[in-house]
Parts: C-alpha cells; sequence; structure tokens
C-alpha cells in the first residue's frame, strides 16, 4: 500500500560545491519539500557551519511549520553536535 506524501511531510537537505573564479569555494545548502518538489531554501556562502544551517532551518519552520521528517546523508555537516541538537 503505498502512502500519499503530504506538503512539509519530509524535507530533503543537501550540499551542492563549486568554485569561483579566483579558485575560492563557496557551498550551497539545499532544502527541497519532497511532496511538492519546492526548493524551500538555497543558502551560499564560503562557509556553512552547523549553526549557520540549524539557524536556516529554525527560520524556515517558523515560516512554514515544523516538518514530519528531516532526510540528508551521513555528511560531518549534518552529524555536526549542533545539527544533531537541533534535530532533537
Amino acid at each position: 500500500m503505498m502512502v500519499a506524501m503530504a506538503p512539509n511531510d519530509r524535507w530533503s537537505l543537501d550540499f551542492v560545491s563549486d568554485q569561483l573564479a579566483d579558485g575560492r569555494r563557496f557551498r550551497i545548502l539545499t532544502v527541497v519539500d519532497d511532496c511538492t518538489r519546492e526548493c524551500l531554501a538555497l543558502v551560499a556562502d564560503t562557509s556553512l557551519s552547523g549553526a549557520r544551517v540549524a539557524r536556516e532551518l529554525d527560520r524556515l519552520v517558523m515560516e512554514r511549520g515544523k516538518p514530519k521528517t528531516v532526510v540528508s546523508d551521513n555528511g560531518s555537516e549534518f552529524t555536526s553536535n549542533t545539527i544533531l541538537t537541533w534535530a532533537d
């Protein structure tokens, strides 16, 4: 039996990265609502700490409400103490 997903049921988080013409690297935090496929956030910076990611997620929760589930890979960005504390 397939269970229908509703908006805000599950957000997916990931990072993409690239490099500027002068060689500096930057990263982009992507947050997508898996039901609607809507991009909820793109946060670009040369450094995205766990604290910054938590602040951006707090901002999204204030705007859209808390999702039922948040999924990500097991990269170090998402397994930091700050993010694990935020998830609790």
